[in-house]
């Protein structure tokens, strides 16, 4: 059942204008900067010094939820007050009512727990993210592991309560790190990507001083530079924008670069403003504004950035052809594609992703794809990941027991595996197919995993015990084609119809960590890799 979308009109004015971080400040001045490029000369007012600046680009959201499947490690304890919202939010998304609530929150298989998370605010609405669960302080539950959140909305921290806006709902297997330690918190884990953003979140520019002829004027700025409705001044202290479609996925870009248009400009002090820009990022610290500054000003200054592609220093090179692009002209492509090829480089990924952000979808893919074939794992790791953005055919994919994604790729000569450990959960096989060798044994640290293929064996061997009853192990056969065991490994036992595989219903936590195993093992020949964590530090203290 969808959640409904509450209006609440006090979120809407929050200004987040410039949650812009290092890219919105003013250029840097360095101790050997040209003299002439700091105040002693006067380039005019820019938008960012006008507006009333938001210290937030995220809000720190929380609620309660409840995780089932946890073979008897739960527990029923919770305080009234929770244990009467959750009765209240699992009816509402109940579509038949021959549930006893009370007997599900009680039982040793489910645990009432809190819910975490850092939601984004310069996202599309529907974008994912990661979330924390914890198990309420004093119950008895000891472990979550092998759980799934039914689901939970989250509000801004503070917010408890039915009549409080829903700002994102979450729900989704729990995931325990086992990779880096054995000994792990099993009470706390995260559902990766499972949390989604109800809503879409305006900018808003906010004087500093109010004043409607202020206001009037960036206005009609705004809507001359990126088109009319862009913007429009609602009072004498706030403009409404609306990101122009051309920035949809780059809010943090289009916000930077209001930030730094002028409010007038002549020909003479354009002029001025690119010779002072250019040199700035020529010799300044601080690249990335001189090179903001640049596209603000617009098409004008692409001659003058042009003759920074031949600069001896390749990160000025950089700033300079990813400027270029970012305005629309192909001038900058060339020098990006030898940046990302350079096998020496520092700023391969950097320029990668601005060939992915700004250049044409096919140049995207074609640099991608070549990429795909690099000795470094991390190049290989980031045109993956840029040519999935760009919903590319190189890439296979299927959805695992309504938990994670098995991805393909076959484009590359060097075998790899790639688990991630935030965001959605998939592991990537670079170089597919990949095979097993024919003598394996692997086991699982608790012993109730086994993937076995004794030498002459024509098959591989899956072993599981069962998870409620130890003495009944459940064996399935899978090829040596590691894609294939993952699949035996992690499908869900039953399925709806004789045409789809049956698997052991293995976690993806438990999948991973043995993968991690078989290559340590070398009973796969392939560099193994794993994502960082998400970064959820936070433990919101209750009295």
């Amino acid at each position: 059942m969808d959640i409904n979308d509450l209006k609440q009109p006090c979120l809407r004015g929050v200004l987040f204008f410039v949650f812009l971080a290092a890219g919105c400040s003013e250029p840097a001045v360095v101790d050997k900067e040209p003299k002439g490029l700091t105040s002693e000369i006067k380039l005019g007012t820019t938008i960012g010094e006008l507006t009333e600046a938001s210290p937030f680009e995220s809000i720190v959201v929380e609620g309660y939820g409840l995780v089932g499947g946890l073979n008897g490690t739960g527990s029923g304890e919770c305080p009234t007050q929770v244990r009467d919202y959750l009765k209240q939010y699992i009816l509402q998304q109940l579509s038949e009512d021959k549930v006893d609530i009370n007997e599900l929150i009680n039982s040793l298989d489910t645990a009432v727990v809190v819910v975490q998370g850092i939601m984004p605010t310069a996202v599309p609405r529907g974008q994912y993210f990661d979330v924390k669960v914890i198990t309420l302080p004093g119950t008895q539950t000891l472990s979550l592991e092998g759980g799934w959140l039914y689901g939970a909305e989250l509000k801004a921290v503070g917010g408890f309560g039915l009549a409080m806006k829903v700002l994102a709902t979450a729900k989704g297997p729990v995931f325990i790190d086992t990779l880096t330690s054995e000994e792990t918190d099993k009470k706390m884990g995260y559902i990766l990507g499972g949390a989604r953003v109800l809503d879409e979140y305006e900018l808003n520019l906010g004087l500093r001083q109010p004043d409607y002829k202020v206001a009037s004027l960036i206005s009609n700025k705004l809507n001359g530079r990126f088109g009319t409705g862009i913007a429009r001044a609602v009072s004498p202290s706030q403009i409404e924008l609306k990101v122009p479609d051309a920035y949809k996925e780059q809010k943090r870009r289009f916000a930077s670069i209001v930030r730094a248009i002028y409010l007038t400009e002549t020909p003479e002090v354009t002029k001025e403003r690119i010779n002072n820009f250019v040199r700035k990022l020529a010799v300044s610290k601080d690249k990335l504004a001189a090179e903001t500054a640049l596209e603000a000003i617009g098409n004008e200054s692409i001659s003058k950035v042009t003759a920074l592609l031949n600069s001896s220093q390749q990160k000025v090179r950089l700033g300079a052809a990813r400027c270029i692009l970012n305005l629309g002209n192909d001038k900058g492509l060339n020098t990006l594609r030898e940046i990302a090829s350079d096998k020496d480089s520092a700023y391969r990924i950097e320029a990668l992703d601005a060939i992915t952000t700004s250049a044409s979808r096919n140049d995207a893919i074609a640099i991608s794809r070549n990429l795909l074939r690099d000795a470094d794992f991390d190049i290989r790791l980031a045109a993956y990941e840029n040519l999935r953005k760009l919903d590319d055919i190189s890439i296979t994919q299927k959805l695992i027991a309504s938990s994670f994604y098995l991805e393909r790729i076959t484009q590359t000569e060097h075998k790899g595996i790639f688990v991630s450990r935030s965001g959605q959960p998939q592991i990537v096989l670079f170089g597919a197919p990949i095979y097993c060798h024919k003598d394996i044994f692997i086991q699982s640290s608790d012993g109730n995993i086994t993937i076995n293929a004794p030498a002459g064996q024509g098959y591989v061997s899956i072993i599981r015990k069962h998870p409620k009853r130890p003495n009944v192990m459940v064996q399935l056969k899978s090829s040596f084609e590691l894609g294939d065991i993952i699949q035996t490994l992690c499908e869900e036992p039953l399925k709806r119809s004789e045409q789809e595989r049956r698997g052991l219903n293995v976690s993806y936590a438990e999948a991973i960590t043995l993968l991690k195993q078989m290559c340590e093992k070398s009973a796969v020949e392939a560099e193994f890799k794993a994502g960082p964590m998400p970064k959820i530090d936070l433990i919101i203290k209750r009295k």
